[in-house]
């Protein structure tokens, strides 16, 4: 049976529907970065996806061509995922959809190196006819953060932070959000299949203990 990070990592991907403190290890992605409303139709960040699924699914293919990746096991391709900002915007204003930067990203097994990585985007864009030169090899270091599951349309999502928000005041952390530290977003729902109130998305964001 492949393997499925949702179900063998199920704290970092399942969370419930209360706030919980975890740690995040380092983690390696294939990432696209842009600015602009997501759901613009045919906009970049749509392009960036379609660039995300082709050199993903070129690496879990892989073992069936002659490119052979060591350590290399089957598994199942993992979810879509978002770290999000605005400039000179603290938190998110989902009201200002077109101010959005975003890296979409795409988790990669640990045995993927940079020159499988490499080798992957170019037999993507030769298989695919597609350019995929945008994409990149991530590696994020979140260290201790707050999750909890979203159940619902993304624009919803401020009543979820607030919970956040609540949680953390009461047990003496405040958010750590930067330019460097980001809202990060999970996507567990195939949204053209499940109806907007029933999508689920994991948010999770970094976190300080308050200095007293």
């Amino acid at each position: 049976m492949a393997f499925d990070f949702k179900k063998e990592y199920k704290e970092f991907y399942m969370p419930g529907n209360t706030p919980q403190i975890i740690t995040v290890p380092v983690t390696n992605y294939i990432a696209v970065r842009g600015k602009g409303d997501p759901n613009q139709e045919g906009g970049a960040y749509q392009k960036a996806l379609e660039i995300l699924y082709a050199v993903a699914y070129t690496i879990r293919m892989s073992y069936r061509g002659p490119h052979k990746i060591e350590g290399f096991f089957e598994y199942v391709v993992p979810p879509l995922e978002g770290f999000w900002w605005q400039d000179h915007v603290e938190g998110v204003d989902y009201t200002s959809k077109d101010t959005f930067n975003w890296i979409s990203v795409i988790r990669l097994p640990d045995f993927v190196a940079k020159e499988d990585f490499d080798w992957a985007v170019a037999e993507a864009g030769r298989k695919k006819k597609l350019d995929c030169s945008l994409a990149e090899f991530l590696t994020v270091d979140e260290g201790v953060c707050v999750q909890i599951m979203h159940i619902g349309p993304f624009d919803e999502e401020p009543a979820t932070v607030a919970i956040i928000d609540e949680y953390l005041h009461e047990n003496g952390y405040i958010n750590d959000l930067s330019d460097i530290r980001l809202h990060h977003e999970i996507y567990l729902s195939d949204t053209r299949k499940v109806q907007p109130a029933k999508w689920k998305t994991v948010i999770r964001h970094p976190i300080k203990k308050v200095c007293i």
